[in-house]
């Protein structure tokens, strides 16, 4: 009896803890996504008003957007693989496999920018010359 009464204890406080934990890893995607949304929104503003590029504005705020909606989703993903471990619902699994199908598009979109961006922004380097052509001239 005893045993069959720890193992109802533990398994209630299992699922308590994993409620809290959810709840917790939920919190932080909004508070996460909540200050990329503000720095996205004071940069464009902060750029768009005191320079002369506003689709440079609108890159840069988007890129910062980008990485808080990424790092957000990867807190839901860890909220919703936590739910998904209690219940044993098609319904929770159907939602774990769209938030990871959410944020795997949404990080590959990212690095596609970020690469698009570094790309835009190098300055080619003037080339040596090869070595044949310099011991010619000496």
């Amino acid at each position: 009896m005893d045993l069959f009464a720890s193992a109802d204890d533990l398994a209630f406080l299992v699922r308590g803890l994993n409620s809290l934990l959810t709840a917790v890893c939920q919190l932080l995607a909004l508070i996460v996504i909540a200050i990329g949304v503000i720095r996205a929104l004071i940069i464009f503003l902060k750029d768009s008003l005191f320079t002369s590029q506003p689709s440079a504005s609108f890159q840069r705020s988007r890129l910062v957007m980008g990485y808080s909606f990424s790092l957000g989703l990867s807190f839901l993903i860890g909220a919703t693989i936590l739910k998904t471990m209690i219940s044993n619902g098609w319904d929770d699994i159907a939602r774990l496999a769209a938030i990871i199908a959410v944020r795997t598009a949404l990080n590959f979109l990212l690095l596609r920018t970020i690469k698009q961006e570094s790309a835009t922004n190098e300055v080619p380097e003037p080339a040596a010359a090869p070595p044949e052509e310099s011991a010619q001239a000496a």
